[in-house]
């Protein structure tokens, strides 16, 4: 039994059993799975993006959702609910009918979020139970970025200045607290002993130009949100957060090259639907999203924007959301991040 899948499609380590559990019951009972999965949909469908337009997210939303309007027949409408690092789209879509017409396009902030907001006793949702999850669209680098004017070529360079000036002070960028890059900038700074203001923004395209005009010095988010910038030089990159480089930036080293293994950390997008929709449609969702993910011409533009298409089964979805939130629950709670 395959539980997770590497960013590189093949088998990963198998895990426990059942990690991550999302409930997804039987709904609409008196109507067979396969008449009502042959007359799905018939209507059009939404996407939920918890974050502003232009960003990863957006874009990856963007591109899946005009193909399957093409592949399912019906118009797929994009809607932007962000605020709260994401909670308050992802709770829309926990409360919609289950009846696979809302879903919600997220990323690896998600479990990382929800584990600091359930910490906190403040989260609106209960991520373990509240949703079923479709499939993960694709895997995106997370990578952490400074502005030009830092005097420092990588991470590991990073660390060595702020903890030779203590007199720098130095604003790290994150798209929310409780955010993958807020958790991944904090225990940053407790593993090299070194001191940053974090500065939270709604989404990745505010935290781009606040770096891109040096009001802050360090920040990051996927890939394809800063590669173009990284490229002309406007941007520089001082790590990626992933297990192995990047083909896109072959010349960026890794966190656990650079001596921080802590923070390696998968980053990914990833379509979910209100917990008890039935299995019928969320397999068959799952299934048509992973058809459209590995066209040609989808894999030539994400692979375009640093990102490789992915299209797994809930299953492994599910896996390694709770592989993920296993492996910073106790970062979280030591760190009092989001409380």
């Amino acid at each position: 039994m395959i539980d997770s899948i590497s960013p590189n499609g093949s088998p990963a380590r198998p895990g426990r059993r059942q990690l991550f559990r999302f409930s997804a019951g039987a709904a609409l009972p008196l109507v067979a799975p396969a008449v009502r999965a042959q007359t799905f949909p018939s209507r059009p469908l939404k996407i939920v993006v918890p974050f502003p337009a232009g960003g990863t997210t957006d874009v990856v939303a963007r591109v899946v959702g005009q193909r399957l309007s093409e592949t399912l027949g019906q118009p797929v409408v994009i809607e932007n609910r962000a605020g709260a690092g994401g909670a308050i789209g992802a709770d829309a879509v926990a409360k919609a009918p289950p009846d696979g017409y809302t879903m919600l396009m997220h990323n690896i902030t998600f479990p990382l979020s929800s584990v600091a907001q359930a910490l906190a006793n403040r989260s609106p949702f209960n991520v373990d139970t509240d949703f079923a999850g479709v499939s993960i669209v694709v895997y995106v680098p997370l990578v952490m970025t400074a502005h030009p004017s830092v005097p420092a070529r990588d991470l590991r360079e990073l660390a060595a200045l702020l903890k030779n000036d203590r007199s720098l002070q130095y604003n790290f960028g994150s798209t929310g607290p409780g955010s993958a890059m807020h958790v991944l900038g904090e225990t940053f700074k407790r593993a090299a002993g070194v001191d940053m203001q974090h500065v939270p923004f709604r989404g990745a395209a505010p935290l781009k130009q606040e770096l891109l005009s040096g009001r802050i010095q360090v920040g990051g988010d996927q890939l394809s949100t800063s590669l173009a910038e990284i490229r002309a030089g406007t941007l520089k990159a001082l790590a990626s957060h992933a297990s192995q480089r990047t083909s896109a930036l072959p010349d960026v080293p890794t966190v656990r090259e650079l001596g921080f293994p802590e923070l390696e950390l998968e980053g990914w997008n990833g379509l979910f639907l209100p917990a008890k929709t039935p299995r019928d449609i969320v397999e068959k969702l799952s299934q048509e999203v992973a058809a459209v993910v590995r066209q040609p011409d989808i894999v030539k533009r994400f692979s375009g924007m640093g990102a490789q298409s992915v299209g797994s089964s809930p299953a492994e979805q599910d896996a390694i959301l709770r592989r993920q939130m296993d492996q910073f629950r106790d970062v979280i709670r030591s760190l009092k991040i989001d409380q």
